[in-house]
């Protein structure tokens, strides 16, 4: 058995993404000789995966991709059922994510009061590092950034509204997620599902929706239980996303004024 091959039936027995043998070939091509271990190699391989576009041609194996996408009718039979459950583990990216518990209006203050460099720590606005100024996303700590409240430094008192941290309790997010064949479906949380906020989920992660999966009106109802966030970043999408995301808000926020 070659390394390749090694490589694919240890993955195949875990939750990641199984890779085509030419994606792993290549990948055991471009390292050093003799080989690192193996246990190195898949962790190399799992990182370049989930940092990978999950359609693109010759990534996944063509058995596990056919095996683990969403059935080709979602969007035209389940968006009439009242309520359907996947038959089998799918797995996708995300695309988007958005905290429909909060206010549009509340982000675009909070997104613009950390553009300012400021955040807030429980009532005190605090003004952040550099870094965690930048896009919004540093200053979760659950988001992989550096920056964090313990750090910041008091500039006057303030209400909470405008909080830089996302992900509570209280949340309830909605995403656009894809699958490896191309279609996209819209996702919302049933159940809280910590590892799912803005600024601590990346566009382009990877999330396993399980077999029984309930699908309502066409809509993915994530539930804890059956949804297994793996983690990844396509960073080119996420940098886009970022870049955007305050524009996006203040046009819906002007759309929702208008009307």
């Amino acid at each position: 058995m070659d390394l390749a091959t090694q490589l694919q039936t240890s993955l195949s027995s875990t939750t990641t993404p199984v890779p085509s043998l030419p994606w792993l070939r290549a990948l055991t091509n471009s390292t050093r000789h003799p080989p690192p271990p193996l246990a190195s190699l898949l962790a190399t391989a799992r990182t370049r995966l989930l940092a990978s576009d999950l359609t693109a041609p010759g990534l996944l194996d063509a058995g596990y991709a056919a095996a683990h996408a969403l059935p080709a009718d979602l969007a035209r039979t389940h968006a009439v059922a009242r309520e359907a459950r996947l038959a089998r583990d799918v797995v996708v990216q995300v695309l988007d994510i958005e905290d429909v518990a909060r206010a549009r209006w509340e982000q675009v203050e909070a997104l613009e009061a950390l553009a300012r460099g400021e955040g807030t720590r429980g009532r005190e606005i605090v003004r952040l590092p550099a870094a965690a100024a930048v896009g919004g996303e540093a200053f979760d700590n659950g988001g992989g950034g550096e920056g964090g409240d313990e750090e910041g430094v008091v500039t006057g008192g303030g209400g909470g509204s405008g909080s830089g941290r996302a992900g509570g309790s209280s949340s309830t997010h909605k995403l656009v997620v894809q699958d490896c064949k191309g279609q996209k479906v819209h996702a919302i949380e049933l159940r809280r599902v910590e590892r799912l906020a803005v600024g601590k989920t990346f566009i382009g992660e990877k999330i396993l929706l399980r077999a029984g999966t309930v699908v309502a009106r066409g809509v993915v109802l994530l539930d804890p239980a059956q949804c297994v966030v793996l983690g990844g970043k396509v960073d080119a999408w996420h940098r886009a996303w970022v870049d955007g995301r305050l524009a996006r808000l203040r046009e819906a926020v002007g759309a929702d004024r208008r009307e």
